[in-house]
This record gives C-alpha cells, structure tokens and sequence, in this order.
C-alpha cells in the first residue's frame, strides 16, 4: 500500500483536492471571499503540481541535477509528492476553515502564491534556462497574481491587523520548512548539508 501510494502520490493528491472542490460546490453554500480565494488555490495547485511534476515536468530534476548534482531515484521523486500534497492541503484548509477569523492564514496562502511566482522566474536565471520558462512557469504566475490580488483584498476591506501581515508570512515559512526538511530526511540531507551544497555551488 505505501509502496503504491508513493508511486501515485500526485493522482492521489489530484483525487482528493478535487473531490473536495467538488464537495464544496456542491454542498456549501455563501461562502465568503476567502473561501473563495482558498479553493481557487486549490485548483490552481493542482494545475501547478501537474506542470511541475509531470507536463513537461522536470522542476525536481534541475535541483537534483544542477543544485544538488546527484540522482534521485524515480521512486523517492514519486514518493516526494506526498510530502508536498500534505504542505499544499494544510496550507490551503486552514485558511478556508479559519481565514476569516484569523486573516493571518490567508496571509500565509498568499505569501505561498507569492514566493511560487518569484522562484520560478528566479529559477530561469540560477538554473541558466536556454528558454524562459521552468517547469510550472505558468501557473506559478497565475499564483503570483491571486496571492497579490489575496493581499489587495484583505488590505482594502480592512481584514487584518499588523500582526496579520506581519506573521503571516512567517507561518508560510515554518510550514514551508517543515516540508523541506522532510524532503531532504527522503534522500540523506540534512539543512546544514543542504547549506554547505548552495555555497559550494553559488558561492563565489
């Protein structure tokens, strides 16, 4: 069963988010701007995994082969999904079910969307792209769009107090490196190892 789960991780993933999306439309009613916000996320999320991962796929192999320049296995690549799909889901839940009451999350969702857009542009120019495109470009800037759009809307309305933006992207960080930390626990690393790769293989 486990071996089976990470082998589909991303099909799994992809079942589960959009039978939720499904259930919402279905059974619930009004829901206000941020729900919104957060299951529109949730598509776009799986959009996003699906052109990372799989059409045209390859984000994972340029940090393996260009940052870390060393293989990992199709399984471990498969099986990192899970990891990613369990970070995805609390950061897109928490905010439908608490967002309202506590903007903070929201805040978080969006900081996510941002940093999504940013590094894949980034991306174009540490990992010396031919053509400017990484895979998952494209719906990463979609991401970047709704999480600025996220930010202009709990602005505007007056839906969050300092510490809601100011916070808030830190929540998106310690979530964030959570699930790095497991992801470099699937192939041996350890952050300091990861630290000492970077500066090897940027530093000048």
């Amino acid at each position: 069963m486990w071996k089976f789960m990470k082998h589909y991780a991303l099909e799994i993933y992809t079942v589960i988010a959009m039978l939720l999306i499904t259930l919402v439309a279905m059974f619930m009613d009004n829901l206000t701007v941020i729900q919104q916000f957060a299951v529109w996320v949730s598509f776009l999320c799986i959009l996003h995994e699906w052109e990372e991962g799989r059409f045209p796929g390859g984000f994972l192999d340029l940090i393996s082969g260009y940052v870390l320049q060393m293989d990992i296995d199709k399984e471990t690549k498969l099986g990192s999904r899970l990891i990613t799909a369990v970070f995805i889901f609390t950061i897109t839940l928490v905010p439908f079910f608490f967002g309202d009451r506590i903007p903070m999350f929201a805040v978080a969702m969006a900081s996510f969307c941002i940093f999504e857009g940013i590094i894949h542009v980034v991306g174009i120019k540490i990992f010396q792209r031919e053509k400017p495109y990484t895979p998952g470009l494209v719906t990463a800037e979609i991401e970047l769009v709704t999480g600025i759009s996220l930010i202009i809307y709990l602005a505007v309305n007056h839906l969050g107090a300092w510490y809601d933006y100011t916070f808030g992207p830190f929540v998106f960080i310690a979530c964030f490196a959570c699930m790095q930390r497991s992801l470099m626990g699937m192939i041996g690393l350890r952050y300091k190892d990861m630290f000492a790769i970077m500066k090897k293989r940027f530093g000048r």
